[in-house]
């Protein structure tokens, strides 16, 4: 009654680990995502959603910063960085001293 093992892989080429994983997001949404909220931070929340941004660019490009890098992902990098930045400028000045509360 094992007329069919061993030739499960002919019909079925995701089976046993000869694809990727296709449990998450693959990169192309990764890439968008992060590019969405890179823009929505510079409106609300930027202190949350640039180092969001940055980590689904990151994910995006591969984990890696050699070989092709998909435009969608290079955005998400460079604009949650500099959304982080303007986010912790902001913090920073609101913190510090002569803020209207002497």
């Amino acid at each position: 009654m094992m007329a069919g093992f061993g030739h499960g892989t002919r019909r079925y080429p995701r089976s046993r680990g000869r694809m990727g994983s296709r449990t998450g997001p693959d990169r192309a949404t990764l890439g968008i995502i992060g590019v969405i909220c890179a823009i929505a931070g510079f409106f609300v929340l930027g202190i949350i959603l640039g180092p969001v941004a940055v980590v689904c660019g990151w994910l995006a490009m591969g984990r890696s910063w050699a070989g092709a890098r998909p435009v969608p992902a290079v955005v998400a990098v460079v604009l949650g960085a500099i959304d982080t930045l303007l986010a912790i400028i902001w913090l920073a000045g609101a913190a510090g001293p002569g803020n209207g509360l002497l």
